[in-house]
């Protein structure tokens, strides 16, 4: 049967949804949060070692109405994730969407990365979404079938980076689980399409955050006059893709990866 288009004054509209934000209590993450919160859906930040960030963020949405919770979890860990799924459904009944926005992003040339290191960024990015995007698509599915449907309507969301397609010196264990991150997708889409999950990825260009200009000007530089739209991205930019690709109005979108970079990926070699 076709899905019939949404009315376009509640197609952004998440009110009585539930989504999990992997990572989701600084930069990239808390603004995917508050956008979510913004759109009416019941959040849950999960963060590892940054409590009182992610403790903020929860209160700054509560402060105007809307429902969160702070759950702590290493996504590169499957018992952690198991918690973190249990505890989404035990606090709010329903898990709708999951943003994958949890990972590392260290710098380390490739002669002298230590196995440790290499294994920390693969965990941490990679692993970290596959162990997430299992667990929370089995509760997707096992909830609608409580509720008396025989197919979900979850959305999952995985933030890669333009560096999956691209290069970077001393992030070479970086670009890598990236693009394993973008294969993924396109994976799990095929898999977990027929359940009535559909899966995409977003992909960040250089995202601006407090000391980035001060910390490498000259990078901050060579971006601006490069990128075609002439500026950094925002956290916000990034949320706002995240709540489109989970919305109705991407219903016939899955396994895409959605670069919002201002468009340095088109912009000329030379």
């Amino acid at each position: 049967m076709q899905e019939r288009a949404p009315e376009l004054d509640s197609a952004l509209s998440f009110a009585g949804k539930v989504a999990l934000i992997s990572g989701g209590s600084r930069g990239i993450g808390a603004g995917i949060s508050t956008r979510f919160a913004e759109a009416g859906a019941k959040v849950v930040v999960s963060y590892v070692q940054a409590e009182e960030s992610a403790r903020e963020v929860v209160e700054q949405i509560q402060a105007v109405s809307g429902q969160a919770h702070a759950v702590q979890a290493d996504v590169s860990r499957a018992d952690d994730v198991e918690l973190l799924i249990s505890q989404t459904v035990e606090r709010f009944g329903r898990l709708d969407v999951l943003v994958n926005n949890a990972g590392v992003y260290p710098l380390s040339p490739l002669l002298e990365m230590a196995d440790d290191e290499w294994n920390h960024v693969l965990a941490a990015n990679l692993t970290g979404t596959h162990n997430c995007t299992q667990r929370a698509a089995r509760a997707m599915i096992e909830l609608s079938a409580r509720r008396g449907s025989s197919e979900c309507s979850g959305s999952i969301i995985n933030i890669s980076s333009i560096e999956a397609a691209s290069t970077a010196f001393a992030h070479s264990h970086y670009t890598a689980a990236k693009a394993g991150v973008e294969q993924y997708t396109r994976n799990a889409a095929l898999e977990l399409g027929e359940k009535g999950i559909r899966v995409n990825a977003v992909a960040p260009g250089l995202i601006d955050r407090p000391g980035l200009a001060q910390a490498w000007p000259e990078g901050v530089k060579r971006w601006q006059s490069r990128v075609p739209l002439a500026r950094l991205g925002t956290a916000e930019d990034i949320a706002d893709a995240c709540l489109f690709l989970a919305s109705p109005l991407a219903r016939w979108i899955t396994g895409v990866t959605l670069a919002v970079d201002g468009g340095i990926l088109v912009a000329p070699a030379f």
